[in-house]
């Protein structure tokens, strides 16, 4: 019984596997990031415009149509992001992936030299594979005193 009395209960929380824990998490973070941009390298034009709001994205991956300078035409789903596909690719996976679920976002991303013609021709195809609403990447509009 004397025992019992003498030991005192330690008030202390061990905190140095917590801080284990957050460095790993941290390595794997640092690694990862990089990996995670997708797309095709656009020189997106810049725009002062409202992002997208968040119920929107909620859940949903956005299906990304890009054009690069020279007009060719990307997806984010589907085989190798970086090759080019052709226009009944577009057509044929978008469908796909809007009869699967109908509330997914559609965007489009876009090279700022590439003529308005084929920016065109990637919207109509979006819509013709079902798209309702197609939204347009663009870069922030970088603020410069000369603009006031």
């Amino acid at each position: 019984m004397s025992r019992i009395k003498n030991r005192r209960l330690m008030g202390e929380i061990n905190v140095v596997p917590y801080i284990d824990v957050m460095l790993v998490l941290l390595i794997i973070f640092m690694i990862t990031a990089p990996l995670l941009t997708q797309g095709i390298k656009v020189d997106l034009p810049q725009a002062s415009s409202e992002p997208l709001p968040p119920e929107l994205m909620e859940g949903n991956e956005p299906l990304v149509l890009s054009i690069n300078e020279s007009g060719e035409l990307f997806l984010n789903i589907g085989g190798d992001e970086e090759t080019p596909i052709d226009e009944q690719t577009v057509l044929n996976r978008t469908a796909a992936v809007l009869r699967r679920n109908s509330e997914t976002p559609v965007l489009v991303k876009a090279d700022e030299s590439v003529p308005y013609g084929r920016v065109v021709t990637g919207m109509v195809l979006l819509q013709q594979a079902g798209a309702e609403t197609i939204g347009f990447i663009t870069d922030p509009l970088e603020f410069s005193p000369e603009s006031l």
